[in-house]
């Protein structure tokens, strides 16, 4: 029974000392930016069917985080001060029908048509600068501040913060949103043009 009397009190110590570092608890700073981005041109050696060519596109989001420690009575608090986030597509690979040589009217044609659709990638994510702002400032601000026992603790408790805001429901909803935006886009490009481009390149 003092055994069991004694885990309550030392679980009540920590939660305690826990709660003391909410005192430490700051609006984190947070800065987005955009990944430089590349287009790779690739032509499979088995004949398209989705208009002779496609795109596909690389979607990333890196969070760089910095925190702060502190010493307490009994362990260290560490709180997330800034998040450095890289959001945006930084890798784009365009197929081309291998039947369309390169620099022909048909391939031209074909890598004009996708280029159209990286357009859509890029300004998809212009559209959701506000709301990516949103979505990982709020993220970064519910990250509370973690109490660990000692310095052998702290990459420990950095790793803990890192999860819990890649891992919060605005930045996984906004991805989706993302998404769903780009497919709706892409279906545009294509819905808009007949593939009279490309028709002409096979008139005599």
């Amino acid at each position: 029974m003092r055994f069991l009397l004694w885990i309550f009190v030392l679980l009540c110590v920590d939660t305690a000392v826990a709660a003391d570092c909410m005192r430490f608890k700051i609006n984190p700073s947070v800065f987005i930016s955009k990944p430089d981005w590349k287009k790779t041109v690739v032509q499979p050696y088995v004949p398209m069917d989705l208009w002779h060519g496609n795109v596909v596109a690389t979607l990333v989001d890196k969070y760089d985080i910095s925190v702060d420690v502190n010493q307490v009575n009994d362990g260290i608090c560490v709180w997330l001060k800034s998040v450095d986030a890289v959001i945006g597509y930084n890798d784009f690979t365009v197929q081309i029908d291998i039947r369309h040589t390169p620099d022909t009217c048909a391939y031209d044609a074909v890598l004009n048509h996708e280029n159209k659709h990286i357009d859509t990638y890029l300004s998809v994510i212009d559209d959701f600068n506000s709301d990516l702002n949103s979505a990982v400032s709020v993220a970064a601000d519910s990250v509370m501040p973690v109490f660990v026992k000692s310095n052998d603790d702290v990459d420990g408790a950095i790793d803990m913060i890192h999860q819990e805001l890649q891992n919060h429901p605005d930045l996984i909803l906004i991805k989706q949103k993302i998404n769903a935006a780009q497919e709706i886009k892409s279906k545009q490009v294509d819905q808009n043009e007949d593939g009279s481009e490309l028709k002409k390149c096979f008139i005599d």
